[in-house]
Protein backbone atom coordinates (compact mmCIF):
# COMPACT_ATOMS: atom_id res chain seq x y z
CA UNK A 1 0.00 0.00 0.00
CA UNK A 2 2.50 2.82 0.76
CA UNK A 3 4.34 1.59 -2.59
CA UNK A 4 0.74 2.62 -4.07
CA UNK A 5 0.86 5.53 -2.55
CA UNK A 6 4.49 6.92 -3.15
CA UNK A 7 3.85 5.79 -6.90
CA UNK A 8 0.49 7.86 -7.27
CA UNK A 9 2.52 10.95 -5.65
CA UNK A 10 5.38 10.42 -8.14
CA UNK A 11 2.26 10.30 -11.14
CA UNK A 12 0.64 13.17 -9.14
CA UNK A 13 3.87 15.84 -9.22
CA UNK A 14 4.77 14.78 -13.27
CA UNK A 15 1.74 15.39 -14.04
CA UNK A 16 1.50 18.81 -12.43
CA UNK A 17 5.12 19.49 -14.01
CA UNK A 18 4.19 18.90 -17.32
CA UNK A 19 0.82 21.31 -17.16
CA UNK A 20 3.93 24.04 -16.82
CA UNK A 21 5.43 25.54 -19.85
CA UNK A 22 9.09 26.62 -19.83
CA UNK A 23 10.25 29.51 -19.01
CA UNK A 24 10.44 31.57 -22.71
CA UNK A 25 13.89 33.44 -22.69
CA UNK A 26 13.77 36.93 -22.90
CA UNK A 27 15.67 37.54 -26.19
CA UNK A 28 15.47 41.34 -26.37
CA UNK A 29 16.80 41.93 -22.77
CA UNK A 30 19.63 39.47 -23.23
CA UNK A 31 20.75 41.30 -26.36
CA UNK A 32 20.47 44.67 -24.77
CA UNK A 33 22.61 43.21 -21.91
CA UNK A 34 25.12 41.38 -24.46
CA UNK A 35 25.55 44.82 -26.22
CA UNK A 36 27.35 46.41 -23.10
CA UNK A 37 30.12 43.98 -23.88
CA UNK A 38 30.67 45.67 -27.42
CA UNK A 39 33.74 47.50 -26.01
CA UNK A 40 35.61 43.98 -26.68
CA UNK A 41 34.12 43.31 -30.66
CA UNK A 42 36.64 43.85 -32.79
CA UNK A 43 40.43 42.70 -33.48
CA UNK A 44 43.32 43.35 -30.89
CA UNK A 45 47.05 42.88 -30.65
CA UNK A 46 49.79 43.35 -28.15
CA UNK A 47 52.02 41.34 -25.72
CA UNK A 48 51.86 39.13 -22.28
CA UNK A 49 53.66 37.53 -20.48
CA UNK A 50 53.12 33.78 -18.68
CA UNK A 51 54.43 32.19 -15.02
CA UNK A 52 56.00 28.85 -15.94
CA UNK A 53 57.33 26.71 -13.78
CA UNK A 54 59.84 26.67 -12.10
CA UNK A 55 58.91 30.30 -11.70
CA UNK A 56 59.94 31.55 -15.07
CA UNK A 57 58.22 34.23 -16.65
CA UNK A 58 57.12 33.63 -20.67
CA UNK A 59 56.73 36.44 -23.06
CA UNK A 60 54.64 35.85 -25.90
CA UNK A 61 52.40 38.12 -28.24
CA UNK A 62 48.86 38.08 -28.21
CA UNK A 63 45.71 38.38 -30.29
CA UNK A 64 42.29 38.55 -29.36
CA UNK A 65 39.01 38.09 -31.44
CA UNK A 66 35.74 39.18 -30.62
CA UNK A 67 32.83 38.60 -32.22
CA UNK A 68 28.98 38.52 -31.78
CA UNK A 69 26.88 35.61 -32.54
CA UNK A 70 23.27 34.52 -32.55
CA UNK A 71 22.44 37.90 -33.73
CA UNK A 72 23.99 39.24 -30.50
CA UNK A 73 22.94 36.59 -28.24
CA UNK A 74 26.55 35.40 -27.38
CA UNK A 75 30.10 37.20 -27.25
CA UNK A 76 32.89 34.82 -28.87
CA UNK A 77 36.46 35.35 -27.80
CA UNK A 78 39.40 34.04 -29.31
CA UNK A 79 42.92 34.44 -27.75
CA UNK A 80 46.42 33.17 -29.20
CA UNK A 81 49.38 34.21 -27.49
CA UNK A 82 52.81 32.72 -29.05
CA UNK A 83 56.19 32.77 -28.04
CA UNK A 84 58.22 35.56 -28.89
CA UNK A 85 61.30 33.40 -29.40
CA UNK A 86 60.12 31.26 -32.29
CA UNK A 87 56.29 32.08 -32.72
CA UNK A 88 55.11 28.55 -30.96
CA UNK A 89 51.64 28.98 -29.61
CA UNK A 90 51.92 28.64 -25.47
CA UNK A 91 47.96 29.74 -25.03
CA UNK A 92 45.33 29.13 -27.22
CA UNK A 93 41.68 30.06 -25.35
CA UNK A 94 38.51 30.32 -27.02
CA UNK A 95 35.84 31.60 -24.60
CA UNK A 96 31.63 32.15 -24.97
CA UNK A 97 30.19 34.78 -23.14
CA UNK A 98 26.13 34.66 -22.75
CA UNK A 99 23.31 36.67 -20.23
CA UNK A 100 20.93 35.08 -18.52
CA UNK A 101 18.41 37.14 -18.35
CA UNK A 102 16.42 34.93 -15.39
CA UNK A 103 19.25 35.82 -13.17
CA UNK A 104 20.46 38.85 -14.46
CA UNK A 105 23.83 37.36 -14.53
CA UNK A 106 26.58 36.84 -17.40
CA UNK A 107 28.04 33.54 -17.74
CA UNK A 108 31.41 32.30 -19.58
CA UNK A 109 32.20 29.15 -20.79
CA UNK A 110 36.08 28.83 -21.82
CA UNK A 111 38.22 26.47 -23.23
CA UNK A 112 42.00 26.25 -23.04
CA UNK A 113 44.28 23.71 -23.69
CA UNK A 114 42.15 20.60 -23.66
CA UNK A 115 40.12 22.25 -20.44
CA UNK A 116 36.93 23.63 -20.04
CA UNK A 117 35.18 25.49 -17.42
CA UNK A 118 32.12 27.48 -16.70
CA UNK A 119 31.79 30.93 -14.64
CA UNK A 120 29.93 33.40 -13.76
CA UNK A 121 31.21 36.72 -14.96
CA UNK A 122 30.84 40.20 -13.44
CA UNK A 123 30.47 42.97 -15.66
CA UNK A 124 31.72 45.98 -13.56
CA UNK A 125 29.29 49.45 -12.98
CA UNK A 126 31.66 51.28 -15.17
CA UNK A 127 30.58 49.16 -18.49
CA UNK A 128 34.83 48.75 -19.05
CA UNK A 129 35.70 45.65 -16.56
CA UNK A 130 34.39 42.31 -16.15
CA UNK A 131 35.74 39.59 -13.84
CA UNK A 132 35.40 36.01 -13.57
CA UNK A 133 37.04 33.31 -11.93
CA UNK A 134 36.79 29.65 -10.90
CA UNK A 135 37.81 26.92 -7.72
CA UNK A 136 38.92 23.64 -8.10
CA UNK A 137 39.95 21.78 -5.11
CA UNK A 138 41.72 24.41 -2.85
CA UNK A 139 43.06 26.26 -6.02
CA UNK A 140 41.41 29.68 -6.84
CA UNK A 141 41.47 31.81 -9.74
CA UNK A 142 40.35 35.48 -10.09
CA UNK A 143 40.88 36.99 -13.51
CA UNK A 144 39.64 40.81 -14.36
CA UNK A 145 39.86 42.50 -18.15
CA UNK A 146 40.11 45.97 -18.27
CA UNK A 147 39.52 48.68 -21.02
CA UNK A 148 42.12 51.53 -19.97
CA UNK A 149 40.91 55.33 -20.68
CA UNK A 150 43.48 54.66 -23.70
CA UNK A 151 42.01 52.29 -25.17
CA UNK A 152 43.71 48.99 -24.30
CA UNK A 153 42.43 45.72 -23.42
CA UNK A 154 44.50 44.58 -20.16
CA UNK A 155 43.95 41.60 -18.41
CA UNK A 156 45.31 40.18 -15.06
CA UNK A 157 45.28 36.67 -13.85
CA UNK A 158 45.97 35.86 -10.11
CA UNK A 159 45.97 32.21 -8.94
CA UNK A 160 45.87 30.86 -5.04
CA UNK A 161 47.14 27.79 -3.59
CA UNK A 162 45.75 26.61 -0.53
CA UNK A 163 46.37 29.01 2.35
CA UNK A 164 49.27 30.58 0.15
CA UNK A 165 48.81 34.17 -0.98
CA UNK A 166 47.11 34.74 -4.09
CA UNK A 167 49.92 35.92 -6.84
CA UNK A 168 49.66 36.96 -10.60
CA UNK A 169 50.48 34.04 -12.99
CA UNK A 170 49.40 36.05 -16.37
CA UNK A 171 48.97 39.46 -17.86
CA UNK A 172 48.42 40.96 -21.08
CA UNK A 173 47.82 44.39 -22.46
CA UNK A 174 46.82 44.45 -26.71
CA UNK A 175 45.63 47.15 -28.87
CA UNK A 176 43.01 47.66 -31.15
CA UNK A 177 43.73 46.67 -34.80
CA UNK A 178 40.33 46.93 -36.60
CA UNK A 179 37.17 47.42 -34.64
CA UNK A 180 33.88 46.57 -35.67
Amino acid sequence: MAMTVMFSLLLLLVAAAAQQPPRTPNVNAQRQAMKKLGFLVGEWAGEGRMLRPPGEWIEFNQTERAEYKLDGLLLVIEGVGRAKTDGRPLLQAYGIASYDDATGKYHMRAFNDGRWLETDTALADNGKELTWGFTVGDIRTKSTLHLTDAGDWTESHEITMGTQPSRKFMELTVKPVRAK
